[in-house]
């Protein structure tokens, strides 16, 4: 992990990710990050079920020009029901905000999640209670 940037999200807010995933498996599931950036500390404080979402087998997408102008959005979550934590090259050209989450199967643990920036390198996870 060459960056510095730490990502915060509480335990709780994880664990609606991962029920998310888990409802949605075996398709893909998105949903958008809520929260601030504060210089190398990204602080996640809510998630956001995207409108008119489509989930399917192996893809997630959403009506982009149904979203309002939130600019506390800082990234985005979703599922890999393979398993696979590493982003695609489909996931880092559509990139939005400042942080790529993805969880994959099984969806019970921090084993089971990666952070990327839009480049995309790991960054550094930090659980809250």
């Amino acid at each position: 992990m060459r960056n510095n940037i730490i990502v915060s999200i509480n335990q709780d807010l994880l664990k609606a990710i991962f029920e998310s995933a888990k409802q949605l498996y075996p398709k893909e599931m998105f949903l958008f990050l809520r929260g601030e950036k504060k210089k190398n500390l990204i602080n996640i404080s809510e998630l956001i079920i995207p409108p008119l979402a489509t989930y399917g087998w192996g893809f997630a997408s959403i009506p982009l020009h149904m979203l309002p102008i939130d600019f506390s959005i800082i990234g985005t979550v979703h599922s890999h029901p393979s398993g696979d934590l590493n982003p695609s090259t489909i996931d880092l050209n559509h990139f939005f905000g400042s942080i790529l989450m993805i969880v994959g199967f099984p969806f019970i643990n921090e084993r089971n999640i990666a952070v990327y920036d839009h480049k995309g390198r790991r960054l550094i996870l930090q659980l809250k209670k």
